[in-house]
């Protein structure tokens, strides 16, 4: 089985050493690139099972890169972002990043990210073989198959982790679910303190989505707890997809 290879796109030289002699130890094939140019090009014409992007580059910020690469491809990326620069996780997770780290890090932390979406990725490309069914709740249809949503016939485009999100919150429709299950079951790991990625997803899933028909929440906020897909109707799962015309 061939290893897994990795690009780290960061200009602190010393770290990317670091990160690659500690993720070659853990079975992986790392390359680096020190600017967002250098790291764009290599993205896009290497086979990487994932992308470690730093934020703050030379000549093009991982921001930019990160759009750019999501214009053409959907390779995994995970943010590494300052610490306290809560706007650059914002930002990043919702053009597309699987997931965020704040510096400094511990590198066992970083390896318990890659896993988890990486597993996530695994588990996206078996659904897709497979026969999947459908997920409906109200004016909303999610196929886990082809991973497409469609609110009245009008397809919803989701990044990976807002899919996931939302698969979870559709399933438990008209149930609290909370915030650790919610990372557990939609980005693979466990919940850190301070760790503030799913919030981020569910906002922008609001946004997507919108409210309800009368003007209620869609997506609910149990304080303290965490999130619940209001169903007024029920749910049900069919085999049937949306009436697209």
């Amino acid at each position: 089985m061939m290893e897994k290879q990795i690009l780290v796109v960061d200009d602190d030289l010393e770290l990317c050493e670091l990160l690659a002699e500690f993720l070659k130890q853990e079975g992986f094939q790392v390359r680096a690139a020190y600017n967002g140019p250098q790291g764009l090009d290599l993205a896009l014409k290497g086979s990487f099972s994932l992308v470690v992007l730093d934020v703050m580059l030379p000549e093009m910020s991982g921001i930019d890169l990160l759009w750019e690469l999501r214009r053409q491809s959907e390779t995994p990326v995970l943010m590494l972002t300052a610490k306290g620069e809560e706007v650059d996780r914002i930002v990043g997770l919702e053009m597309g990043a699987d997931d965020y780290l704040p510096k400094p890090f511990n590198p066992r932390e970083l390896l318990a990210r890659i896993r988890a979406i990486m597993r996530r990725t695994t588990e996206k490309s078996q659904e897709k073989g497979e026969a999947k069914g459908r997920l409906l709740v109200e004016d909303v249809v999610l196929d886990a198959g082809s991973r497409t949503v469609w609110q009245d016939a009008r397809e919803i485009l989701l990044t990976g982790a807002e899919f996931d999100l939302l698969a979870v919150l559709l399933r438990e429709a008209g149930s609290v679910v909370s915030r650790e299950e919610l990372t557990r079951e939609a980005l693979g790991r466990r919940l850190s303190p301070y760790d503030r990625s799913v919030d981020v997803h569910i906002s922008s899933l609001r946004k997507k989505l919108g409210g309800k028909a009368e003007g209620s929440e869609r997506i609910r906020t149990i304080r303290g707890i965490g999130y619940q897909y209001a169903a007024s109707s029920g749910r049900k799962t069919d085999g049937k997809g949306p009436d697209r015309g």
